[in-house]
């Protein structure tokens, strides 16, 4: 659960800067909101990874 925990942080933190860069047209919130959303997919990979290997060892 610590890593779902992760990930919900991770969405939740970037909610303030989707605004600035939909709403406002910010490009410097644009680029936070990339940069985000690769760490949310490196994240996704290694929560995907870890739960197949629990999968396995049963």
């Amino acid at each position: 659960m610590k890593r779902f925990d992760e990930l919900r942080d991770l969405v939740m933190s970037l909610e303030a800067d989707f605004q600035k860069f939909y709403d406002k047209k910010n490009q410097a919130a644009g680029t936070r909101v990339r940069k985000g959303m690769q760490d949310l997919k490196n994240l996704s990979q290694i929560i995907r990874v870890e739960v197949q290997d629990i999968k396995n060892q049963e």
